[in-house]
């Protein structure tokens, strides 16, 4: 519940990093039209990069067997080369954008997970 005593909005998906956002009572006026859970992803955005590393990881699970699993490091590798490591954050991110569309889901030891809050190494699967 807010103070006024409507019932608190449901969360959204932050348009870049794709974790869970939930409604803070700074946001009340402008609610509709918050995309971003911070200025560091207002900044950053949407990159053609990342937009890469989204269709890499449709691509390698479409090459898969349906129930079959990806590290993000492989869309990371497929997209940046040699220079694969500097995008395991921006893989993960992409990932989160992928589960908040309802196309993959986030597992860690073969249980899916959430992926505003994982820690460690996860896997991406079709969701199901």
């Amino acid at each position: 519940m807010t103070r006024s005593g409507s019932p608190t909005p449901p969360p959204k998906t932050c348009a870049s990093c794709g974790r869970e956002m939930p409604w803070r009572a700074k946001w009340a006026k402008n609610w509709d039209e918050v995309r971003y859970c911070s200025d560091a992803c207002r900044r950053r955005g949407i990159r053609p990069i990342d937009e890469r590393l989204t269709a890499s990881i449709r691509e390698l699970l479409a090459a898969r067997a349906a129930d079959a699993t990806i590290c993000p490091s492989e869309a990371a590798r497929a997209v940046g080369g040699d220079a694969w490591r500097d995008l395991m954050e921006p893989a993960r991110r992409a990932a989160r954008r992928l589960v908040a569309d309802g196309e993959v889901e986030i597992t860690q030891r073969g249980v899916v997970v959430d992926p505003s809050t994982a820690k460690g190494p996860i896997r991406i699967r079709r969701a199901r």
